[in-house]
């Protein structure tokens, strides 16, 4: 059936349905679908059947949904709307092929449709299909050529198929249309800097990227970004004295990022065990309040030194109360040494503490609080739980839970306890 053009009133009523779908007003949509359908000459209008079909599907009625569609775009075959309602039906249903395969379609009879071809660049990019995704957003530029997001979008096309000059160049061709005084801080011209400095990273031009953020950091938002790609830099180009400073003053910032400890390792070339301890005993004085630099020398030493620095460690968060301590120690369970010393240290706190509110019973000091004794039983039920022994785990908790029933992360770990062992017994029977 050959397209048939809806009179003002029912282009309008149409128009009205656009608006309903686009402000999820569903059922009002169906009332002017009904209102077009109703009338004997529009009974079978391709286009209002294909929109009352979207509209039922976003309803949850799919069945309905795909014959309404469908006989839609049976009536008007030559319909781009139809085609593309179909593409969303599709899309909708993780059919992605079909609905490239619709929108397709849909260009063919309105080639220059800005919201099929931008419809179509997402399922692109979401399948990897990168040569399409680059065509399809090419003509997007072509159309809106004044559109940042024209710009940005082609420039991710090369990016991604690794054409990096090509990439660098889009963007600094976009970047010169920008009028951005060099004081002033523009935060989306600001991400198009740092986009810029990401690609020119991600193609080793490590010098490039180093002055390109050097000659642009007065106007970038994220001036700690700034300072880790000045450092991650300068270590690629191996200036390993200016690195060592910029890691210094971002651990200074933020004492507690393991990624800054590890460039400024790199960066202080630093090739014995006591050296490596001895950079992280500065900082530890420095930032005393820090756990990073106390926690990250537990992954380098074994044996007593482990030992020793472990009981130092434990004991200061246990005293202050600090319920994700498990979590920061869990990457230390690969090792069954550690574990073993772990379970010792905290297992000895436990029975002293419950005899003289001491870690050990051969020391003398001010004695802990009971909230002491809490976090210990609590680590203990996250330890044993962790080993599989999951009795005991039980045994721990429910001891915590005794002492302090309104702790909700006690509860918490019981029901993880239990849930994990009543899935095993189900397996076992």
């Amino acid at each position: 059936m050959p397209n048939v053009q809806l009179p003002p009133k029912e282009s309008n009523l149409f128009k009205r349905i656009l608006k309903c779908y686009e402000q999820k007003q569903y059922k009002n949509g169906l009332k002017f679908c009904k209102m077009i359908l109703s009338n004997p000459k529009f009974a079978e209008h391709g286009e209002t059947l294909a929109m009352k079909g979207l509209t039922l599907n976003c309803l949850g009625k799919k069945e309905e949904a795909y014959e309404f569609v469908r006989k839609g775009l049976r009536n008007d075959v030559k319909s781009h709307v139809c085609w593309h309602v179909y593409g969303l039906l599709q899309r909708a249903d993780k059919k992605y092929d079909e609905a490239i395969k619709c929108y397709r379609n849909a260009l063919k009879l309105d080639k220059d449709n800005l919201q099929i071809l931008r419809d179509l660049s997402l399922l692109q990019i979401q399948m990897r299909d990168l040569e399409g995704y680059r065509e399809t957003r090419y003509q997007l530029l072509q159309l809106r050529p004044t559109q940042r997001a024209s710009w940005i979008g082609y420039a991710i096309a090369y990016h991604l198929l690794k054409d990096y000059d090509m990439a660098l160049k889009l963007l600094e061709e976009f970047r010169q249309t920008q009028q951005v005084p060099p004081n002033k801080i523009d935060y989306e011209y600001s991400e198009l800097i740092l986009y810029q400095n990401q690609v020119m990273r991600e193609a080793d031009l490590f010098q490039e990227s180093l002055e390109h953020i050097e000659t642009y950091e007065k106007q970038v938002c994220d001036k700690l970004l700034v300072e880790e790609i000045k450092g991650e830099m300068l270590l690629k180009l191996g200036r390993l004295k200016e690195a060592s400073e910029v890691f210094k003053n971002l651990i200074d910032r933020n004492a507690e990022n393991w990624c800054y400890y590890e460039g400024l390792e790199k960066a202080l070339q630093l090739s014995t065990l006591e050296e490596r301890l001895q950079i992280y005993e500065e900082i530890s004085q420095q930032h005393p309040r820090a756990i990073s630099p106390r926690r990250l020398p537990l992954n380098l030493v074994p044996g007593a030194k482990f030992r020793e620095l472990m009981d130092k460690f434990l004991r200061v968060n246990f005293s202050k109360g600090c319920p994700p301590l498990f979590t920061t120690l869990k990457s230390l369970y690969y090792d069954s040494e550690k574990i073993s010393i772990i379970q010792e240290l905290v297992t000895n706190y436990e029975a002293s503490l419950k005899k003289c509110d001491l870690f050990s019973p051969y020391e003398s000091g001010e004695k802990e609080p009971p909230t002491t004794l809490l976090w210990v039983q609590y680590f203990l039920a996250q330890h044993f739980d962790k080993l599989g022994q999951y009795s005991l785990a039980l045994d721990y908790i429910n001891a915590a839970i005794a002492s302090t029933p309104t702790l909700i992360e006690l509860f918490y770990m019981k029901a993880k306890i239990y849930k994990v062992k009543s899935w095993l017994c189900f397996l076992t029977s």
